[in-house]
């Protein structure tokens, strides 16, 4: 039968082979199939992820590092203290781009208070808290800010920082707090407070994660899997696995002076690369540009099979 224009070739009857077709049928066996090969291969291999960490993985592994860490937190010195904004209003604490501050406009949408949060707060949470929160909480400021202090240095000149080896001194109630602190985090309980939104479900790790990432125990694991910035850590996973490939200019600019040196570097390196999106996006309309393909004809090697046969 020939084609002539105007024919409507929907409604031709098709004279080509026909057979039997179970949709259902396929979609089973293709959800079986995928099924057993997932279970199979994870069951042998499992996850090429390391275990995460918690705040009980921590206190095990690097109990003077933990405390350490409290005694910051306690103190308002520690990293998440003096952010800025969302979680305080630490002044010049945010990266700029010239007069435009989006940290600063951003606001303080997730208030933080170390001390409390972290530290006071959960120790109100055990059956028993500690004497040493009615001593805290009935000193001034500036006797708190004394007691973290000093603590604080004395754990810097301990041998290993070893809690139980600070000399003599004057620290208040902080040894009690953190020492109370890390056996709370020890037994997993500071990992349970710290995630409770009140919600039945919660996806927010934002508190655990701050308290670890003040500490050294943390970024020092990042550093051994080369996860860091300097490392090329954006588009890294943990091991050999492979990963994120099409992040591998943002982790570029990061190698790169001046964005490496800058303490606005992420925001440098965030607006280049809108800069960039919107030259690839207008690239049809901006003269010069749009020629480069036909200057440069890279495409016709790489379809060279289509280009050889016009």
């Amino acid at each position: 039968m020939s084609w002539r224009k105007g024919d409507d070739i929907a409604s031709r009857p098709w004279r080509g082979r026909i057979r039997d077709y179970d949709l259902f049928k396929e979609l089973t066996i293709g959800v079986v199939v995928v099924g057993l090969l997932v279970l199979g291969l994870s069951a042998i291999f499992s996850s090429p992820d390391d275990p995460g960490v918690t705040l009980k993985s921590w206190a095990a592994a690097a109990p003077s590092d933990f405390v350490a860490t409290a005694t910051a937190e306690l103190g308002g010195t520690s990293g998440t203290a003096g952010y800025g904004p969302p979680y305080n209003s630490t002044p010049d604490a945010s990266q700029h781009l010239g007069f435009f501050n989006p940290q600063e406009l951003s606001g303080v949408r997730l208030p933080v208070d170390t001390a409390n949060d972290f530290v006071i707060n959960p120790l109100k949470t055990l059956p028993t808290p500690p004497a040493a929160l009615a001593t805290w909480s009935a000193a001034t400021a500036d006797q708190q800010t004394k007691w973290t202090a000093d603590y604080t240095t004395a754990l810097s000149a301990a041998p290993n920082g070893d809690p139980a080896r600070v000399a003599n001194g004057n620290y208040g109630p902080v040894p009690a707090l953190t020492s109370a602190l890390l056996g709370m985090a020890a037994s997993g309980n500071l990992d349970g407070v710290l995630q409770n939104s009140g919600q039945p479900y919660n996806l927010d790790y934002t508190p655990t994660i701050l308290f670890l990432g003040d500490g050294n125990y943390f970024p020092d694991l990042a550093t051994t899997a080369h996860l860091t910035g300097d490392q090329w850590g954006v588009m890294n996973e943990t091991g050999n696995t492979p990963g994120q490939s099409w992040l591998w200019l943002f982790s570029l600019l990061y190698q790169i002076e001046a964005y490496k040196s800058s303490p606005n570097a992420d925001i440098l390196v965030v607006a280049t690369m809108l800069v960039l999106s919107l030259l690839l996006t207008l690239l049809p309309f901006i003269p010069g540009l749009r020629s480069i393909p036909r200057k440069i004809p890279v495409h016709r090697l790489i379809w060279k099979d289509y280009y050889g046969k016009r």
